[in-house]
């Protein structure tokens, strides 16, 4: 081989290199002017031969000129051009230990740069999403689409007792197999590919709530199981304990309701007025819709009675009516009485407690006494009955439950709204049904049936041999009694009658002297006719309604004779003239 086509040769060879390189290469005279440029120089950096550098990239001049002067190279420049990113090498071209020129050598760097920058990311999210997992309260198992453990972290460890180091890189059917876990959600997950839930024991004896989530490729490969373990030990046993308190209350409930149902039939509800009967046919009317009631009437008028009823003829009536008497609480704990407390709210506030709304959500709230409600605490019940939410005492946040209310009062609302001690809204508010029961006094015909059926209802009670039965005396002395207490008056009398009495009938005797004084002159006098008697008719009507009433009294003569000062024959002189024979007395 000769010597020209040695140097052809090489002269072809470096051709080739300069044009097939991915790298930008320029060789520059020592004032910067292009001898060669390849191909990758042209295209993106745009130097052609001939082109001074400091003119196509001025960037490059110092560095350029620092390497002249000091004959080193210089390497590492970061240059910006088209968008694409260079990494730019500048060396001397020596001859004969002169420099007679310079070499420049651009690498393109974007892919690199791009590529290492979603490493530093992929990185990064890494490293925080190991992070998160090491840091949860919940535990983490992940497992390889194969169900080989890749990971496991702290709290996992904490929950199932095992080491992470022990089984990471093992199979879970092995872990299986081996009886470290007795079941296992990610080989459900391998088998169905979607998420499952199981619950899982340990040996330690917790429970763990393990849920599997499966991950795939683009291509549809499951690559990954993730398992979320989250401990419910306590929560179950919160569950529990709920439960059995939810049944507790359930029964408690029932109970309360069999004594309500047992208290209301006990109560006989007697109508033989006729508007005590009209009464009782707007309660049942009523009942069936969740309007506010209020009963107003006497004390002792039945106003719980008439409650229980109304009640037992609602579309609540599974649920127990709960009663509060206003007039027992102390002002200062109306609020936490009716609408609750939470803990902390005032001193003795240990724990959270529901108030008596809350108690009877979807039931019936009979407010007894309700003019006792201070006026404070009248402007919360005025709220609630508005819009149904109230707000336990220390708490900001309020609930919403279903109640319907009946008030009771033997005060007079009227009075008491114009003397400004009872809100007027208020008393509208609970006044959308209004109804007014009549003492005992103006249902005469009731009172008799009453005592009738307390009587037998005392005996029962009681265990004592009836019926009991009255005089036509006694019974026209309790009929024309005023009672004062109304109802319960009346039910107190039977039952001390029942139990005070020997033998099956009540005579006037048997009555209690406060009630024989107070009936006294409605006894000798109300049921005596005068009209179209002469005076001497007039005069022996009340001898002969005075003798019977002695006689009932006392029952011998002679007893008679003593209390109206009078000698036994003449007692016996005029009960002959009268006819008044013992049997028609007693």
């Amino acid at each position: 081989m000769n010597t020209t086509s040695t140097q052809l040769s090489w002269k072809q060879l470096g051709s080739t290199f300069l044009n097939t390189t991915q790298n930008g290469i320029i060789v520059t005279d020592c004032c910067f002017k292009t001898l060669i440029a390849n191909k990758i120089a042209q295209d993106q950096l745009g130097i052609f031969k001939g082109a001074l550098i400091q003119n196509v990239l001025p960037e490059l001049a110092k560095q350029s000129e620092s390497v002249i002067k000091n004959a080193a190279r210089v390497g590492d420049i970061r240059l910006l051009r088209h968008s694409k990113n260079f990494m730019a090498d500048i060396s001397p071209v020596l001859q004969n230990q002169t420099i007679v020129g310079i070499f420049f050598l651009f690498r393109d760097v974007t892919l690199l740069e791009n590529a290492t920058r979603e490493m530093k990311a992929c990185q990064k999210a890494s490293l925080e999403l190991d992070t998160i997992i090491n840091s949860s309260h919940d535990g983490f198992w992940i497992s390889d689409g194969q169900g080989k453990v890749i990971k496991i972290n702290p709290a996992s460890e904490k929950l199932t007792n095992i080491k992470a180091d022990n089984f990471i890189g093992k199979s879970i059917q092995e872990l299986l197999d081996t009886e470290i876990i007795d079941r296992s959600v990610t080989l459900k997950v391998m088998e169905t590919r979607k998420k499952e839930t199981i619950i899982q024991r340990t040996k330690t004896g917790k429970n763990l709530l393990l849920t599997g989530t499966p991950v795939f490729d683009k291509e549809g490969q499951l690559i990954r199981v993730v398992v979320n373990e989250r401990d419910i030990t306590e929560i179950q046993a919160l569950k529990k304990e709920i439960d059995e308190k939810q049944t507790l209350k359930t029964r408690l409930e029932e109970d309360l309701l069999d004594m309500q149902l047992e208290a209301l039939q006990s109560k006989k509800i007697i109508a033989r007025s006729q508007n005590f009967k009209t009464i009782l046919e707007t309660a049942t009317k009523i009942a069936r819709v969740d309007s506010s009631v209020l009963i107003l009437g006497e004390s002792g008028t039945g106003k719980g009675v008439i409650a229980e009823l109304i009640h037992y003829h609602s579309k609540r009536r599974d649920k127990p009516m709960i009663k509060l008497n206003c007039g027992n609480i102390p002002e200062s704990l109306v609020d936490s009485e009716l609408f609750g407390y939470k803990k902390g709210a005032f001193t003795g506030a240990d724990k959270n407690k529901a108030g008596r709304f809350e108690i009877a959500d979807k039931g019936i709230l009979f407010l007894d006494e309700i003019a006792e409600v201070p006026l404070a605490s009248q402007v919360k019940l005025l709220r609630f009955l508005e819009d149904g939410c109230l707000s336990r005492v220390g708490e900001t946040t309020s609930k919403r439950v279903n109640v319907r209310i009946i008030a009771a009062t033997n005060q007079n609302l009227e009075a008491m709204v114009a003397d400004k001690t009872f809100r007027q809204d208020l008393y509208y508010r609970l006044k959308v049904i209004p109804i007014l029961l009549p003492p005992l006094r103006n249902r005469k015909a009731c009172i008799l049936p009453l005592i009738s059926h307390y009587l037998n209802y005392f005996c029962k009670k009681h265990g004592i041999e009836g019926p009991i039965t009255l005089s036509g005396n006694a019974a026209n002395i309790l009929e024309k009694y005023a009672y004062p207490g109304n109802i319960r008056e009346l039910i107190n009398l039977c039952e001390r009658l029942v139990v005070m009495k020997e033998g099956n009938k009540i005579h006037s005797k048997d009555l209690p002297q406060s009630l024989m004084d107070s009936a006294e002159y409605e006894t000798l006098f109300k049921d005596v006719q005068t009209r179209g008697l002469s005076f001497r008719e007039m005069m022996e009507t009340f001898e002969r309604q005075i003798l019977k009433n002695v006689m009932e009294t006392h029952v011998t003569q002679s007893k008679a004779a003593r209390a109206l000062g009078l000698n036994q024959s003449t007692i016996a002189r005029k009960l002959h003239k009268y006819k008044l024979a013992q049997t028609d007395i007693n």
